[in-house]
């Protein structure tokens, strides 16, 4: 399971509800919830957030908060 996935259910949030509001289709949004290997737009983060109706910078928080750069 992805950031987003565990947001997801975290928030208790309706996928169909999600790709009925942004125009995501079921399986890209099944993809970029479950599949690690899956990028996720910048595009898709907003359109999910307004969907969710929660601030984008939140959900990015949440998603990427764990990263972080290489030491030189």
């Amino acid at each position: 399971m992805t950031r987003l996935g565990e947001y997801f259910e975290k928030k208790s949030v309706n996928k169909a509800s999600v790709a009925r509001k942004t125009g995501l289709g079921k399986n890209r949004l099944t993809s970029i919830t479950t599949s690690e290997t899956a990028r996720l737009t910048a595009e898709e983060l907003y359109l999910i957030a307004l969907a969710i109706e929660v601030n984008p910078g939140e959900l990015l928080e949440f998603v990427c908060g764990h990263l972080t750069l290489i030491k030189e």
